[in-house]
């Protein structure tokens, strides 16, 4: 009966989708495109009207398959995406801009700048108005690769240069190039979203050209515009061009604020901490320090030299003046439960040590500041450090055991 068959068809369907499934969770490339094309054969049976959710399928089944499988060519996912294409408008844009990607990412530049032109052109209908965004992707793109060829032609110029016809001609191509990749840079960033990309390369136009309030006003937007999702990306480049404008230190330091708050792990960190600490401001110092210790909770600054370094040295300066002890206190009380095993234990003591001398000597220093002289980091450092005859390694075994009594009253 027609319904007993259509029962079957949606059976052998989705079973056929789990093998499909197994076979990429498994990387089985081959079984899965066998799969596939079961899959396909069998759609090609199906007289229902419900072709949107396994065309989909296809195309996003088919080119994961022939992205990772030993012997697919480009020539065949460039006649795949091409076939992809026509299975529907409401994903056309979607597949060229996949299309763009695959080409970038062999290198066939041209080959995608041709497409992106292309998809620029498409219209259809009230889809046109519908893919607004994926259409302001496109064209995105087009201004990214623009900026590309424009860079080609900065260096040219750059490398030759600003004498002669042929230097000329180059000047006008390379603003030319220019042209097109502003006006379409601009456009995409002003949506609120993501776009560090974008936002980077319309920066170096503007910059290249002297703009630079146009390109502060860029950034601003970028980073503190409430409408765009936070990024710390954006305070990043903000902060990396004022450095470049040789702006103030009020200025750099509230760039890196932020950062802070967002990413306090973040390796702008160490120049945060270095402005902060030569200012005169007892309020930024107290800041320095909070910024310092909450960089080195985090696994990949454990054998941070130059982070050990800064810390060492604040603390020793504190210790030394036997002023603001309470920064230290408040700092340690909240992790000296957990620090003592994952910074200052015997077996880092020996790796360090082994590794990288600089690295444990800074960290001995805080060791015994924070947990005395009987701490085992500081021991096995300063007892290594001394039986090799190094000569700072005696200074900081004294200058712990003269200080002990720093440790009693940080550790309360």
């Amino acid at each position: 009966s027609s319904n007993e068959h259509k029962l079957n068809f949606k059976k052998s369907k989705e079973t056929c989708l789990s093998y499909i499934q197994d076979a990429l969770l498994q990387k089985q490339w081959k079984r899965a495109a066998e799969f596939l094309t079961c899959y396909i054969e069998s759609l090609e049976k199906d007289y229902s009207r419900e072709h949107i959710g396994p065309s989909e399928m296809i195309w996003r089944i088919g080119t994961e398959i022939l992205w990772h499988h030993s012997q697919s060519s480009i020539k065949e996912f460039n006649c795949f995406m091409e076939q992809m294409k026509t299975l529907g408008v409401k994903r056309y844009l979607k597949v060229c801009l996949e299309h763009v990607f695959h080409l970038l990412c062999n290198g066939q530049i041209d080959e995608a700048y041709q497409n992106l032109s292309l998809a620029e052109s498409w219209r259809f209908g009230e889809q046109t108005a519908i893919q607004d965004k994926e259409m302001k992707l496109i064209q995105a793109y087009r201004g990214l690769l623009d900026y590309c060829s424009w860079s080609k032609q900065k260096n040219i110029l750059l490398e030759h240069g600003e004498d002669g016809f042929s230097d000329l001609a180059v000047e006008q191509e390379m603003h030319s190039y220019f042209r097109k990749a502003a006006v379409n840079l601009k456009e995409i960033i002003k949506i609120p979203g993501v776009w560090d990309i974008f936002v980077k390369c319309y920066v170096d136009l503007l910059e290249f050209y002297g703009d630079h309030n146009e390109a502060h006003q860029v950034l601003n937007e970028y980073a503190y515009n409430s409408k765009f999702p936070a990024n710390p990306n954006a305070h990043v480049y903000l902060y990396q061009f004022l450095k470049r404008q040789g702006e103030s230190k009020k200025s750099l330091i509230s760039a890196l604020k932020i950062l802070h708050d967002i990413v306090p792990s973040h390796e702008l960190m160490i120049d945060f901490n270095t402005m902060l600490q030569k200012s005169k401001k007892r309020k930024k110092r107290r800041l320095g320090l909070e910024v310092i210790f909450s960089a080195l909770d985090y696994a990949g600054w454990k054998e941070n030299a130059k982070a050990w370094s800064c810390l060492a040295r604040q603390m020793k300066q504190i210790v030394i003046s036997e002023k603001h002890l309470d920064w230290i206190k408040q700092e340690w009380n909240s992790r000296k439960d957990w620090w003592p095993a994952f910074h200052f234990s015997r077996y880092l003591a020996k790796r360090n040590w082994q590794e990288n001398k600089s690295l444990s000597y800074e960290k001995a220093l805080v060791a015994g500041i924070l947990l005395g002289k009987d701490c085992k980091y500081f021991k096995y450092i300063s007892h290594q450090g001394c039986k090799a005859q190094l000569k700072r390694f005696r200074m900081l075994k004294k200058f712990v055991n003269r200080h002990s009594p720093v440790y009693l009253r940080i550790s309360g």
